[in-house]
């Protein structure tokens, strides 16, 4: 459930240009990325990334998706069980670029890091939904999580990430992640609130490189 005298003129005009020039190699040099308003970056299933949602709840320019748990599969086969379940998810550059500095024609992932490891990347899940009880109402629940990339001096022991000084992070997800935060809301079947919550804390900006 779970983006004025002619020569004069002429002077001013090459000095412009001159200027122009070096400021546009300036720029350039300081923004040799592709960007979505570029118009020439594909998603996974080789369509042109809009500047806005798409038809799947992507916002990839404003890092967020917000539509059915299934549509952030592409509606895959193996996820229809929870076609119905609401998803928003949101994250930041590191788990997923609005640009692509790489040349590799699609969004960065873990900004220049080998992997995410140490990156800070971060992403969360808001889902929810409805379901009917044995008592035929519906009901209502949310879930909703966030997870952190392990730093670099991280340690994994067994499913828990931890800290260089041995303090827990949190559980494994996906290898390179670790869940800091968990809050499962369902009254009707007795969950109320967090189901866990790091000792580190459940902040973002103490996993920053």
């Amino acid at each position: 459930m779970k983006k004025i005298i002619i020569i004069g003129i002429v002077v001013s005009l090459v000095a412009f240009m001159g200027f122009f020039a070096i400021g546009n190699k300036l720029a350039v040099a300081k923004n040799p990325c592709t960007t979505i308003q570029d118009g020439t970056l594909l998603t996974s299933d080789d369509v042109v990334i809009p500047l806005g949602y798409d038809e799947w709840g992507y916002n990839y320019q404003a890092h967020m998706f917000n539509g059915k748990y299934c549509d952030s599969y592409r509606d895959a086969t193996w996820c229809q069980e929870w076609k119905d379940v609401n998803l928003i998810m949101k994250w930041n550059d590191a788990w997923l670029s609005n640009k692509d500095c790489d040349d590799d024609g699609e969004l960065d992932r873990h900004c220049g890091f080998d992997s995410y490891i140490g990156s800070g990347a971060w992403v969360t899940n808001h889902q929810s939904g409805t379901y009917i009880g044995k008592d035929s109402k519906t009901h209502k629940w949310t879930y909703f999580i966030k997870i952190v990339a392990a730093p670099e001096d991280a340690e994994l022991v067994g499913s828990i990430w931890y800290t260089a000084d041995g303090t827990e992070i949190g559980p494994v997800i996906w290898g390179e992640f670790a869940t800091i935060q968990s809050v499962y809301n369902d009254p009707y079947g007795g969950y109320h609130g967090i189901e866990y919550l790091s000792p580190v804390g459940p902040g973002f900006g103490k996993y920053a490189p």
